[in-house]
C-alpha cells in the first residue's frame, strides 16, 4: 500500500497557469461566448466576397434559402395547410381581439400583414402567426386599468397601436443585440402557472359572453368576476346560456376527437369557423338580438388602413404603452420562440433564436404602422398547421391571403355573429393551456419551482395577471440569488480500493482519510458569497475536531483539500478567501491544498499570490487522489524521519 501511494505520488501532475492572453483578447472570447455562442459568422470563413453577399443575404432573409427549391409538391401542401389555418385564424382573430377589448376588426388585421412579414423573416416551418390569447389578456388588461376601452375607444386604439410599436422594438432589439437569454428567466415553472392562470381568467372573462350579461366588471381576479356573475343573475339570458352551453360542448368534442386521434386534427381545426357560421344563420333566422342575444354587428370591410399616425410617443399615456409592450413583447416571444423550436425538433431542424426575435419584433413594428397588435406564433394554430403537413412558411402566405378575401368581400356574413360563440371558442382554445401533467412532473422533480408555478398561477388568478408574473419572477431570482450567496459545500470520503472521492451522504462506502478534511466547492466565488463559505468551511473543521475527540482518535487535522472543479470564476473578493483562509489555517496548524482550479482561477490566484503562499506546486494538485497520495506520502516519511530522530537521541544518551 505503501509503495502504490509513492508510486501515485511520484506521477502527481502539475497544476500550470493558462496561456498568457492579453486584456483585449480575454474581452474578445468572453463577448463572443456571452452574445455568439452559435458563432453566425463561420460560414463566411474562407468564402469568396460573392459567396458572403449571397449567405449575408440569405441570413437576414431565411426565404432566400428555400425559395430557390420550393416547388409544386410542396406548395399543395402549403395549400392545404394554409387554408386549414385560416379557418381556426379568422374566428380566433375576431375573439382575442374582443379580448384585447379591440374592434374585432383588429383581429383580422392581425392575421392579414404580420404572417407575410413573417414568412419572409422567419426561419420556423410550422410557425402559424397571428393574435394569441395571453398577449391579448395582458394588452387588454394593462391598458384597461388607466383608458376605458367603451369610454375613450379611440385612445384605447392608439395606445394599443403604440404598445405593439414598443413590444416588437424590445423583441427586434433582443434579437439585433443577441439579449435573448433575457426571456430565459421566464422559466418552464413560471409559464406553466402563469398560463394556467392566465386561462382561467380568460375563461371566467367569457362568462360575460356565455351567460348574456349586459354589466361586467371590468378587473380580472377571480373574486371580482365571480362577484360580478352572482349579483348580475337578472340579467342572464336562456337564449344566450343554451347556445352558449352547446357550442361550447361542440367545441370541446371536436377538440377531444382531433386529441385522441391526430389524423383528424382538421375537426378541431374546422369547428370554429362551423360554429360561427352555424351560430351566425340560427342568429339571423331567429332575429337572435331581439331576444337577448348579442352580435358582433356590422364589420368594416377592406384592408388595413394605415396606422403610423396613431401612434403616441408623448403625453401621460408614454410610460403605461412602454411597460405594456415590454410584458407583452417578452410573453409572445417566448411563446413564439417555444412553440418554433418544439415543432422543429418534431421535423429535425433548427430554429435560430435570435433571428426569430428580429423577425418577430420586424413583423409587430410593421403590425402597430398597419392597424394590428402584438402578435406571435399561436400554439394551436401552429399545432394544426404542423398536422396538416407544412412544408414551408408559404402555408402563412396562404392563410394571409384568405383572410385578406375576407376582409374584402366577405366581412357583412359576421354582422350576426353572436358574442357568446366567439366567448366559446376562446375558452376551447385557451383551456389547453392548463397543463396538469406537467405541474405534477414539477412537484416530482423540485418543489421550489412547484411553488414558484403556484405563485405566478394563483398571483395570477386573485391578484393580477402582471403582478402574479412578477412575483413568480421573483421568486425565481431570489432562487438564485440563494444559490449564488449560499453555494453548495460537501464533504468527501474515499471509496475503497479506488482513488475516487465523493459526496459523503450520496455514496454511504465512502470513508473519511485520516489526517484530512476534503470540501468540495459547487459554485463560482464572489463577493456574494465569501462570509458565508469562510464560515462554512470553519465549522466543518470545527466538527471534524469535535468527532475526533468524541472517538477519542489521536490523528489530528492537517490538511484541508478544497476540490474546485465546479469552481467556474473568482472575483477579486473571492481571492482575499483564500488568504484569510490560510492565515486561519496556520493558527491551527493545519495547511491548504486546492485541487483541480480552472484556468481563469488559477490565474488569479497567482497574480494575488505574491508571496507563494497558497499556490506553491506542493499546494496545488489536478485530483483529489493525487493530492492525497502525495501528502500521505510525505507525512510518512517526515514522521520516519522524526522516529529516526528520536532514535538517535536516545542511542546518543
Amino acid at each position: 500500500m505503501d509503495s502504490h501511494c509513492l508510486q501515485i505520488s511520484m506521477e502527481a501532475h502539475k497544476v500550470v497557469p493558462p496561456p498568457r492572453k492579453s486584456t483585449l483578447v480575454k474581452l474578445r472570447d468572453r463577448l463572443k461566448e456571452t452574445f455568439f455562442p452559435d458563432d453566425p459568422l463561420r460560414q463566411f470563413k474562407d468564402q469568396p466576397w460573392q459567396r458572403k453577399l449571397v449567405l449575408g443575404a440569405q441570413y437576414l432573409f431565411p426565404v432566400l434559402q428555400w425559395s430557390p427549391n420550393y416547388s409544386l409538391s410542396l406548395f399543395k401542401s402549403d395549400i392545404v395547410s394554409g387554408l386549414t389555418i385560416a379557418s381556426l385564424a379568422i374566428p380566433q382573430g375576431i375573439s382575442y381581439a374582443k379580448l384585447a377589448n379591440l374592434p374585432p376588426i383588429v383581429g383580422l388585421y392581425s392575421s392579414f400583414v404580420p404572417p407575410l412579414v413573417y414568412a419572409v423573416l422567419g426561419s420556423s416551418r410550422d410557425l402559424a402567426v397571428g393574435p394569441v390569447s395571453i398577449a391579448s389578456l395582458v394588452m387588454g388588461s394593462m391598458l384597461r386599468q388607466e383608458v376605458s376601452p367603451s369610454g375613450n375607444s379611440l385612445l384605447f386604439l392608439q395606445l394599443a397601436f403604440t404598445s405593439t410599436f414598443f413590444a416588437g422594438l424590445f423583441q427586434a432589439s433582443l434579437g439585433i443585440l443577441r439579449l435573448g437569454f433575457i426571456i430565459d428567466f421566464l422559466s418552464k415553472a413560471i409559464l406553466i402557472g402563469f398560463m394556467a392562470g392566465a386561462a382561467i381568467i380568460v375563461s371566467l372573462q367569457q362568462l360575460q359572453s356565455l351567460l348574456g350579461i349586459r354589466h361586467f366588471t371590468k378587473q380580472m381576479g377571480l373574486i371580482p368576476v365571480m362577484s360580478s356573475v352572482f349579483h348580475n343573475t337578472h340579467e342572464w339570458s336562456w337564449h344566450t346560456i343554451a347556445m352558449g352551453f352547446c357550442f361550447l360542448v361542440l367545441l370541446l368534442v371536436a377538440r377531444h376527437v382531433s386529441m385522441r386521434k391526430p389524423k383528424l386534427f382538421w375537426v378541431s381545426a374546422g369547428a370554429p369557423l362551423v360554429s360561427v357560421i352555424i351560430s351566425t344563420l340560427l342568429v339571423f333566422a331567429m332575429k337572435g338580438q331581439n331576444h337577448g342575444i348579442s352580435i358582433i354587428g356590422k364589420l368594416q370591410q377592406g384592408l388595413n388602413p394605415p396606422s403610423w399616425n396613431m401612434l403616441h410617443f408623448h403625453g401621460a399615456h408614454l410610460g403605461l404603452v412602454i411597460k405594456t409592450g415590454l410584458i407583452t413583447g417578452i410573453l409572445s416571444l417566448t411563446e413564439g420562440i417555444a412553440v418554433g423550436r418544439t415543432f422543429a425538433a418534431l421535423k429535425n431542424y433548427k430554429v435560430d433564436g435570435n433571428k426569430e426575435m428580429m423577425a418577430i419584433g420586424f413583423m409587430n413594428v410593421v403590425g402597430s404602422f398597419t392597424s394590428c397588435y402584438v402578435t406571435t406564433g399561436a400554439f394551436s394554430r401552429s399545432a394544426v398547421n404542423h398536422n396538416a403537413g407544412a412544408k414551408t412558411a408559404v402555408s402563412n402566405v396562404v392563410m394571409s391571403v384568405t383572410v385578406m378575401v375576407t376582409l374584402l368581400f366577405l366581412m357583412p356574413l359576421f354582422q350576426y355573429t353572436p358574442n357568446v360563440v366567439l366567448g366559446a371558442i376562446i375558452v376551447t382554445a385557451v383551456i389547453g393551456l392548463i397543463d396538469i401533467p406537467a405541474a405534477c412532473n414539477i412537484w416530482n422533480i423540485d418543489k421550489y419551482d412547484f411553488i414558484v408555478m403556484l405563485t405566478a398561477f394563483l398571483g395570477v388568478i386573485f391578484i393580477s395577471v402582471q403582478q402574479g408574473l412578477a412575483l413568480a419572477v421573483g421568486l425565481s431570482i431570489f432562487k438564485i440569488l440563494l444559490q449564488v450567496t449560499r453555494p453548495k459545500t460537501v464533504m468527501l470520503g474515499n471509496i475503497p480500493g479506488t482513488d475516487i472521492y465523493r459526496n459523503l451522504d450520496h455514496y454511504k462506502e465512502a470513508v473519511k482519510r485520516p489526517g484530512f478534511l476534503i470540501l468540495s466547492i459547487e459554485a463560482p466565488i464572489n463577493f456574494a458569497n465569501i462570509t458565508y463559505l469562510n464560515e462554512r468551511i470553519l465549522r466543518w473543521i470545527e466538527d471534524y475536531e469535535e468527532e475526533e475527540e468524541n472517538i477519542k482518535q489521536q490523528s489530528s487535522l492537517q490538511f484541508l483539500v478544497l476540490e474546485m472543479s465546479a469552481v467556474s470564476n473568482v472575483d477579486t473578493s473571492g481571492v482575499t478567501l483564500f488568504k484569510e483562509l490560510k492565515q486561519s489555517l496556520e493558527k491551527k496548524g493545519v495547511e491548504l491544498v486546492l485541487v483541480n482550479p480552472l484556468a481563469e482561477v488559477i490565474e488569479k490566484l497567482k497574480r494575488a499570490d505574491e508571496g507563494n503562499e497558497f499556490t506553491r506546486a506542493d499546494n496545488l494538485y489536478l485530483t483529489v487522489g493525487e493530492a492525497v497520495a502525495s501528502l500521505s506520502s510525505a507525512m510518512k516519511g517526515s514522521s520516519s524521519n522524526m522516529e529516526e530522530g528520536t532514535q538517535a537521541i536516545v542511542s546518543h544518551y
